[in-house]
């Protein structure tokens, strides 16, 4: 086998890998963020639409909600800074025990509806830094406008001639968050307030699965510049 050959196949399992991990993370995305959604009443992931509603919130007068949202907005973004200092300081799996950790006590603060919903921003922010890239292709685990945005435009390239066809993999982030949006919202009807316990321990559990990945493979996943 050349050397070439073996560096393709690597890549290939790397890349599969990869892609697999997003795929769950992006599922365990879309379940806390309709769990959030369904018991808060607001975002917990999608940050877009925070934006206008706090807009629209202020501008209506209701300060009290509208600057929790952009407490939520705050907090999004320092989940983001957090997660990014612990995956390159220790390695993207340690994220994954970092977001089950702050799951976990937005679970036991069933009681404090404000609080719990700024925790569970902040683990969303956080887990967008598990996995930045694959093989160099950016790739949202939290957002799927971003995703879907450059899957339109690589098909729009695709039909004016370009056959380069890695933005149909922007789909697995977008398929993930769907079906776990539909798995968030039916634990919610069947178990209520019990389904806030489901996504710390499926971040738990992706972590003691993302740990057997080499760490040479996980620096790939994320971007150091």
């Amino acid at each position: 086998m050349t050397v070439q050959r073996r560096r393709r196949i690597i890549q290939r399992q790397r890349s599969s890998v990869g892609l697999s991990l997003v795929a769950a993370i992006s599922f365990l995305a879309g379940m806390t963020d309709a769990i959030g959604l369904i018991s808060i009443g607001d975002f917990v992931s999608f940050m877009s639409g925070n934006t206008t509603r706090a807009s629209v919130a202020l501008m209506q007068g209701d300060a009290a909600r509208g600057l929790l949202l952009v407490g939520g907005l705050i907090t999004f973004v320092i989940g983001n800074a957090v997660g990014a200092i612990i995956s390159i300081r220790f390695r993207p799996h340690a994220v994954l025990l970092f977001v089950s950790l702050v799951l976990t006590f937005a679970a036991l603060s069933a009681d404090h509806r404000e609080f719990r919903f700024l925790l569970l921003i902040l683990s969303m922010g956080a887990i967008n830094a598990s996995i930045e890239q694959i093989e160099g292709l950016p790739v949202g685990l939290t957002y799927v406008t971003g995703a879907l945005s450059r899957f339109g435009r690589g098909l729009g390239r695709w039909a004016m001639g370009v056959r380069n066809t890695c933005w149909s993999l922007q789909l697995v982030p977008w398929f993930g968050m769907f079906a776990g949006a539909i798995a968030g919202a039916a634990l919610t009807q069947k178990s209520g307030a019990l389904s806030l316990w489901i996504p710390p321990l499926a971040a738990l559990s992706l972590a003691m699965v993302a740990i057997r990945i080499p760490r040479r493979w996980q620096n790939r996943f994320i971007q150091h510049r």
